[in-house]
């Protein structure tokens, strides 16, 4: 199995795309662990019942049954390289190869095999192919999502100009989007901008491809266990799955990257908005009468023609609407009193 160890958060991520029966290929590539774990993880799983029980167990049930199997406890040693990282990475930088490089390390008193530094190598010089090919999805299978800086806008409660995001959602089938202009970035306004979008479908999609680096929130969403625990709270409820594109690979969400910058230049560009209910009353009237009904220039269709197919392959909305729910860290002070917000 691999070295890794496997995060509370990022095991219940597992057993809740097993139970969604994706396959061990399409969970190690998008949470980027080998293929061996996730099959390893679904035999765990399958023994322990997780995969047809109406309900997962909380957190620390799970955690607990994991930490009791022999194969789940052991990390693997650091690499031999580790302690020689940042020589290794500057040789390579000026295209010293493997063999000469190895012949250099052990002049630096380093006394592994050329093996372990070649799949040392290998790790950290990942690379994306330089060529793509557009991937086309089902109705109703995913939606791309993302922000985009739109300026400034006045903003009437604080009576100032204020820096302003659109957030986009589009449908990857139809290219149908919807876009709502707001003030902040937090996990709150994150979720509640999914509901919405959510709503104005009619219906949820399989998937959520999200942003890994360009707004702080989906930032936060990806790294810090806290932000990510709500948001996958609130996946869990609406029954779709996360997909985090990888860092500096714009081209995994292409269709909303297109969407936002659509926005920005075609709905807002020139404009200068009095306030933010006038920007957004702008943005849903030139979704309704522009953007849903001219020609995609990938499909040669309107979105909206196509929205009519795949809003009947979206998933229901659940019977309730999600109650968002803020998870924090806070510090007990010396008199035993917790603050927050």
């Amino acid at each position: 199995m691999s070295s890794r160890r496997i995060s509370d958060l990022n095991l219940r991520e597992i057993l809740h795309r097993l139970r969604a029966k994706e396959s061990d290929r399409r969970i190690a590539r998008e949470l980027e662990i080998s293929r061996n774990t996730v099959k390893k993880y679904r035999e765990w799983a399958e023994a322990q019942g997780f995969l047809t029980s109406s309900d997962l167990p909380d957190v620390k049930t799970v955690e607990a049954r994991r930490d009791a199997v022999s194969p789940f406890k052991a990390c693997g040693p650091e690499s031999t390289v580790e302690p020689y990282r940042s020589f290794v990475e500057e040789k390579r930088a000026d295209g010293v190869e493997l063999v000469a490089l190895h012949a250099l390390l052990r002049e630096r008193g380093f006394d592994g095999s050329y093996s372990a530094l070649r799949r040392f190598v290998a790790q950290i010089e990942k690379q994306e192919p330089e060529k793509f090919v557009r991937v086309e999805t089902p109705p109703g299978e995913e939606a791309q999502v993302d922000f985009g800086y739109v300026g400034m806008i006045y903003d009437e409660l604080s009576k100032r100009e204020r820096k302003a995001w659109v957030f986009v959602m589009t449908l990857s089938f139809s290219r149908h989007q919807y876009a709502e202009i707001v003030f902040d970035q937090r996990v709150e306004t994150w979720i509640r901008l999914h509901i919405t979008a959510f709503e104005s479908f009619g219906g949820v999609v399989n998937r959520v491809v999200i942003d890994n680096l360009k707004s702080g929130i989906v930032k936060a969403v990806v790294h810090d266990p806290e932000p990510q625990r709500s948001y996958r709270d609130f996946a869990e409820h609406y029954g779709f799955l996360i997909s985090p594109c990888r860092p500096r690979t714009p081209q995994h969400k292409g269709k909303v990257e297109s969407g936002v910058h659509y926005v920005k230049r075609n709905a807002l560009a020139g404009r200068k908005f009095t306030h933010l209910a006038a920007a957004n009353a702008h943005r849903v009237k030139w979704v309704d009468e522009i953007a849903g009904r001219r020609c995609h220039g990938t499909t040669c269709e309107s979105p909206f023609a196509r929205f009519d197919r795949e809003k009947t392959a979206l998933l229901g909305l659940p019977r309730e609407r999600y109650e968002i729910a803020t998870w924090t860290t806070a510090k007990v002070r010396s008199d035993c009193h917790v603050s927050l917000d």
